[in-house]
């Protein structure tokens, strides 16, 4: 059965339709004191994860607020090169059994000095005061 006016309505319903969902460029607010402290901290803190979380915060936030671009910046370059060369260690602890062990204890090893370093970090950072890693290769500039 055709409707008079069938075919107009639906045209105009989805022309209206598409209208409603156009789509507007996003400008993200800049952050507030306290969360660009926040998500420096938070940075920090992903440290333990391995680089992972600070290059997230860095590429959402590096924009939005100066303290919280340093400081994941800061952090993602002080956890890249040992993140990597943790994986390395266990994909080698896997794959060769006779010295896996050995591996598989130096990469725990890394994990434990990421994780003292950006809890000391943290800890800096929550308190407002920008933190500089002693040994750090700031590959990321």
């Amino acid at each position: 059965m055709i409707f008079p006016g069938g075919d107009e309505d639906a045209q105009q319903q989805a022309e209206r339709h598409t209208q409603q969902f156009e789509s507007a460029p996003a400008r993200a607010l800049p952050l507030t004191a306290t969360e660009d402290q926040q998500f420096a901290f938070l940075a920090h803190c992903g440290g333990i994860l391995g680089f992972f979380p600070s290059l997230i915060i860095y590429l959402i936030f590096k924009d939005r607020g100066p303290f919280t671009a340093q400081e994941s910046k800061e952090a993602l370059n002080f956890t890249l090169p040992p993140t990597v060369l943790a994986i390395i260690l266990n994909i080698l602890a896997i794959s060769i059994p006779v010295v896996g062990s050995v591996f598989a204890i130096l990469a725990a090893v890394i994990w434990a000095t990421l994780t003292v370093f950006s809890v000391i970090a943290a800890i800096h950072v929550n308190r407002g005061n920008p933190y500089r890693y002693p040994m750090n290769l700031r590959l990321i500039r």
